[in-house]
């Protein structure tokens, strides 16, 4: 080849179109939706990457989220899951029961991973626990059927209390309705009288504990909701100011200063949700996994919110108590 026409092709191969081999595939999103806000929610969601990193996947490294928070407004909930649906997420991790039943109704072909307190079948989550089939799978903690506990707790503590107040948020009727007729049921057994008190916003709670006072309720029952748990410090709070005895499900609220949790490990709950998550990234269909159970659930008593509050507790509680602070 002449040296000329050597070079002349050199020239020409630059125009040749060249394979990006070090081109990196687009990294997969998760959809995160969850009825109540990032504030209240910080160490289930710090649990739920837990999970997920046990598979491998890192937020913000080979793996992105896009999260929405209702704040409350489970109203919200359905337009939330359609945006995401419209950007075509990989997975949808719907972290409360309203965010399932929104996400459900918004797809039926992205995966979807659900966390609830709930039971999956009575929601019309699934259909079976062991092959839910379809599009979706996810784990429950099954805590509404521990909400009737927490009214026997607080009753075996204050005796003599004919009158208990059930504290539900009515913006979220899927965990509302069940929560207030298995607490009538089970007050009805214990020859007690039950106050049904709402709160969906952040200016109810005031109203509420005022409300506990004028009904001469013994004490209070925080119903299984998202809203009201991602409220559980300003609760704790208000029940000290008021000077009301109160028993929630999550242990943060004994560690704010309120009486007395009982309900199942949210946190192990959010923690199998992300590794499901995580292995529906992988390659796994939601119809093959079955709906997993947190079954532990967890008694726990502040001792220093009962001396203030005048109370002692029994030797047969103390004994049953996963956790006390003194």
């Amino acid at each position: 080849m002449r040296r000329r026409e050597f070079i002349a092709l050199l020239g020409g191969a630059a125009a040749w179109p060249i394979p990006i081999h070090a081109q990196q595939t687009a990294k997969p999103v998760i959809g995160f939706i969850n009825a109540a806000s990032p504030d209240g929610y910080a160490p289930q969601l710090a649990a739920f990457l837990k999970g997920l990193g046990e598979t491998g996947y890192v937020d913000g490294g080979n793996v992105a989220i896009e999260y929405s928070w209702a704040k409350g407004r489970d109203d919200q909930l359905p337009a939330m899951a359609a945006a995401l649906v419209g950007r075509q997420v990989d997975v949808l991790a719907a972290t409360s029961t309203p965010a399932a039943l929104a996400a459900k109704a918004a797809t039926a072909t992205i995966p979807i991973v659900f966390e609830t307190g709930g039971d999956p079948i009575q929601l019309g989550l699934v259909t079976r626990m062991n092959r839910p089939g379809g599009n979706i799978t996810g784990v429950t903690q099954l805590n509404l059927e521990t909400a009737s506990k927490r009214l026997e707790l607080l009753h075996e503590l204050i005796p003599t209390a004919t009158v208990m107040a059930l504290l539900v948020n009515p913006a979220s009727p899927t965990l509302a309705d069940p929560a207030t007729r298995e607490l009538q049921a089970a007050a009805l057994k214990l020859g007690l009288q039950l106050v049904i008190l709402n709160a969906s916003t952040d200016g109810d709670f005031d109203g509420v504990f005022a409300a506990v006072r004028q009904s001469h309720a013994g004490g209070l029952v925080v119903g299984p909701d998202a809203y009201l748990n991602s409220q559980s410090d300003r609760i704790a709070a208000l029940a000290t100011s008021f000077a009301v005895p109160a028993i929630h499900e999550r242990r943060e609220f004994v560690a704010s200063g309120g009486l007395m949790s009982y309900g199942g490990d949210i946190a192990e709950s959010y923690r199998l949700a992300g590794v499901y998550t995580g292995r529906v990234l992988k390659g796994e269909k939601p119809a093959d996994l079955p709906v997993q159970q947190a079954t532990k659930v967890e008694l726990r008593i502040n001792l220093k919110a009962a001396k203030a509050l005048g109370i002692t507790f029994p030797l047969s509680l103390l004994g049953r108590a996963d956790g006390v602070i003194e």
